[in-house]
């Protein structure tokens, strides 16, 4: 049995809405940010970056 104390992975995608020249992601586990154009560019290239690197490290992943 998992730990309540420990986070688990979420399946379920954020989504990102522009309002008065900010981005708000709201997401999973109530999850809400709001960020300037800027970092959330940052932020969704991160987030790009990090996915291609973590689909590689699956141990499912085909060479």
């Amino acid at each position: 049995m998992p730990d309540p104390a420990v986070p688990q992975p979420h399946s379920e995608p954020g989504y990102a809405v522009a309002e008065e020249g900010l981005v708000i992601l709201e997401g999973p586990g109530a999850l809400a940010v709001t960020m300037t154009a800027d970092a959330a560019s940052r932020t969704g290239q991160s987030l790009l970056d990090a996915a291609v690197a973590a689909r590689s490290q699956r141990s499912d992943a085909t060479p």
